[in-house]
């Protein structure tokens, strides 16, 4: 079985990712913000995917006891 640590690794890092967008952007570093920016969204959408397609595969294999 997995470790809730684990699971939620590629959203922590989106979201660091996003906080220091936030942060550069607040300071004007304009090229840093829109690198971290265009790296959480990445990060969010690819998350996004593993989570339907994760969703998904459960929906169709169904439980198991």
């Amino acid at each position: 079985m997995e470790s809730t640590g684990r699971r939620y690794v590629m959203l922590g890092w989106a979201l660091i990712f996003l906080v220091i967008a936030v942060i550069a952007a607040i300071f004007g570093f304009g090229g840093i913000a829109g690198t971290a920016t265009g790296i959480a969204q990445v990060l969010f959408y690819i998350f996004l995917a593993i989570f339907i397609i994760s969703l998904l595969a459960g929906l169709f294999r169904g439980r198991r006891l």
